[in-house]
């Protein structure tokens, strides 16, 4: 008996991320983080198919390309194999970050061939530097990674808000009022559903209100379903459908670039998502997870799809849902690549009205913020120049995203890696952290705004109580689970702990109750 003792006190305990729920409820939330990802996904090869000038049904080739692509490699990702797979809750899909270089291939005279001839190659040369560019996690401390994941939620914004106003900024009701409501009714079922005691419900909140969202613009003649029976019902992907890649050496180099930056927002993803978690992220980890991305991205071409990336906005869902299971979003790959099969079950989905997802990805977007703002509320800022690292990184990133234009006169390379908010921020996070937290030589004594404090103490013995991951906010004691613990005086302690020996107290509210009646501050 006491060495099967010892052997459950040696077992390693789970990962949080390998939670296992039931198969029904897992199928739930990986359709969840479909329905947030999925306006994403479908935008660039609407935009790049438009750009090349390929039919209606090329384009809808190029989506169900994209979304069979980016389940297989969620799978990959979220569940992973040896070398590949950081096994986190990440969801993969076509990167925004291309979008310019690939428009500006085709305008200058490159097809779709030239494009995916591009992406393959970039991808094989991101997959060889994986291993190394994974190295950098050291200069990733809670500074930099509380900067890169605000970004990510603040960068995120702009979408909600666009999807909110309607989506297509040609449409004649965008920005409508019709559609604003929509959203904020879509936002308003979220806050409710949450504020709802099942459990269940709260953790299917978004998905929950996006199906109401939509079934309530369908009954006010706000969403049309009429093209969902139009079309194949299966359909594989056919592999090099607009011919063998076309490898032209500027179209390389430039796709190289987005490959960089498309690794940049993977690993600042794999931080977050590993933050959200509670779990931990080393280089390892990130060389695999990068090494899934790069994979993925060098077979998209042949299957007609292009450069992947792990998607902020499922980050944002799970920090909103708390459900950090990597089977739920590898069910949720399952449900993407099962779309790409069956154009007619994406056709459905297409249909949920933009502005639905605008109302979702409100709360969505937010929670990805707010959790930046928690892991940087952990960093010190006396004494040093964090508080500058800060505010210098969070502005650099919001560059992008208030003046879209303002890196229009740079080189096209330094163009495409500041464009995005996410690498502007991590770039400038990085740099800064090592030049005033590793190269301090030149750095003034007490730099920092709080340099007029007074030192601080804690007595050996008030430490023992706490626990690893407890934190004091607002005022309250926190445990790393979110509950309070009760701060009590020391003639409360001594009546709280007789009573506790003698099983009379089972929970924080009988503690609450003893000091009430007890002399003393209340806790």
């Amino acid at each position: 008996m006491k060495a099967v003792s010892s052997m459950k006190l040696q077992a390693k305990p789970q990962r949080p991320e390998d939670e296992r729920l039931p198969l029904g409820r897992t199928f739930a939330y990986g359709f969840q983080h479909v329905l947030t990802m999925y306006g994403g996904i479908i935008a660039v090869p609407l935009i790049v198919g438009t750009a090349a000038g390929v039919s209606q049904d090329d384009i809808a080739v190029l989506i169900a390309s994209c979304l069979f692509v980016g389940g297989a490699a969620t799978i990959l990702q979220s569940y992973g194999i040896k070398f590949f797979g950081s096994q986190l809750p990440l969801v993969q899909g076509v990167s925004f970050a291309g979008v310019a270089t690939m428009t500006a291939i085709l305008s200058g005279g490159g097809g779709l061939e030239t494009v995916f001839g591009a992406v393959l190659v970039a991808a094989v040369i991101g997959l060889v530097l994986a291993p190394f560019f994974a190295k950098i996690i050291r200069f990733f401390p809670p500074v930099v990674t509380g900067v890169i994941i605000t970004t990510i939620g603040l960068t995120l914004m702009p979408v909600a808000a666009n999807w909110a106003m309607g989506g297509n900024r040609n449409a004649d009701n965008y920005g409508s009022l019709t559609n604003i409501a929509l959203a904020a009714g879509t936002l308003a079922l979220v806050l409710l559903l949450s504020k709802l005691g099942n459990a269940a419900i709260s953790r299917l909140s978004i998905l929950l209100a996006i199906v109401a969202g939509t079934v309530i613009a369908a009954l006010l003649g706000l969403a049309d379903f009429s093209n969902v029976g139009n079309g194949a019902i299966f359909a594989f992907p056919q592999p090099f459908a607009f011919g063998w890649p076309v490898f032209d050496i500027a179209a390389i180099i430039s796709m190289t670039i987005v490959i960089l930056v498309c690794m940049t927002e993977t690993t600042a993803d794999i931080l977050a998502v590993g933050e959200i978690a509670r779990t931990k992220v080393d280089s390892r980890r990130i060389a695999d997870g990068l090494r899934a991305d790069m994979l993925s991205s060098a077979l998209a071409p042949v299957f007609n799809s292009f450069a992947q990336t792990a998607f902020a906005q499922n980050v944002g869902l799970v920090a909103i849902t708390g459900i950090r299971s990597r089977y739920v979003v590898s069910a949720g790959g399952l449900i993407m690549v099962i779309l790409g099969l069956l154009p007619v079950l994406g056709r459905l989905v297409a249909a949920v009205p933009t502005p639905v997802l605008g109302g979702a990805g409100i709360v969505l977007f937010g929670t990805v913020a707010a959790s930046g703002i928690r892991t940087l509320a952990k960093v010190k800022y006396e004494g040093n120049m964090n508080l500058v690292i800060v505010a210098v990184s969070l502005a650099f990133g919001m560059i992008p995203v208030v003046s879209r234009s303002f890196y229009d006169e740079f080189p096209t390379w330094f163009g495409i890696i500041f464009h995005s908010g996410i690498s502007s921020a991590a770039i400038m996070a990085v740099l800064l952290n090592l030049l005033f937290n590793h190269l301090k030589a030149g750095n003034p004594d007490r730099a920092s705004v709080f340099v007029a404090s007074p030192p601080r103490m804690v007595r050996e013995d008030e430490l023992a109580a706490l626990q690893d991951g407890d934190s004091f906010q607002g005022g309250r004691l926190v445990a790393a689970d979110g509950t309070e613990i009760p701060v009590v005086t020391a003639a409360q302690y001594t009546v709280v702990k007789e009573k506790l020996d003698k099983g009379e107290v089972t929970c924080v509210e009988d503690i609450r109750r003893i000091c009430d009646e007890s002399p003393g501050t209340h806790a």
